[in-house]
């Protein structure tokens, strides 16, 4: 699996949100550089605790001008619930078929109590108003990402 590194430009792309409404990178990135940050399964302990410090974490990120945007390849309905059980601040995207994890690199083998499958990666991309990754995030614990994230920026 060959995730984008710093640097490469980032694949535009267009999903449903948990309201199932269609959201574009491109459009996003008028406004802020965006944490794009793909997760596994929504609703699961590791990727509730990361979306949840990410959630507590929004003003800092705004201040520093960053939106941040979360994609699974669970459905809309499920990411509405998702957001609506941790009260989530921010947008989920659904990548269903995975079309952009494989994009980004991020969809590859992985294994789980020896078990071996294709899976969506946990790793996060900043990525510049100008459409380039600025930093790949693939090294962090689910409670310390956005941690990680805002030292980065600081």
């Amino acid at each position: 699996m060959q995730y984008l590194a710093a640097g490469a430009t980032a694949p535009d792309f267009t999903l449903a949100d948990q309201h199932n409404q269609a959201v574009q990178l491109s459009s996003l990135l008028k406004q802020s550089r965006v944490l794009v940050y793909f997760y596994p399964k929504a609703m699961t302990p590791g990727c509730t605790v990361q979306a949840c410090a990410l959630r507590d974490s929004k003003a800092e990120l705004a201040a520093k001008g960053v939106t941040v945007v979360g994609i699974s390849t669970d459905a809309p309905a499920k990411l509405a619930k998702f957001a609506q059980r941790d009260e989530l601040n921010f947008t989920l995207l659904s990548d269903e078929d995975h079309k952009v994890a494989d994009a980004f690199g991020v969809w590859g083998e992985k294994k789980f109590m020896g078990k071996v499958y294709d899976g969506l990666h946990r790793i996060s991309f900043l990525i510049g108003q100008n459409g380039k990754v600025e930093q790949v995030f693939d090294t962090f614990k689910t409670k310390d990402h956005h941690q990680v994230v805002l030292d980065y920026l600081a």
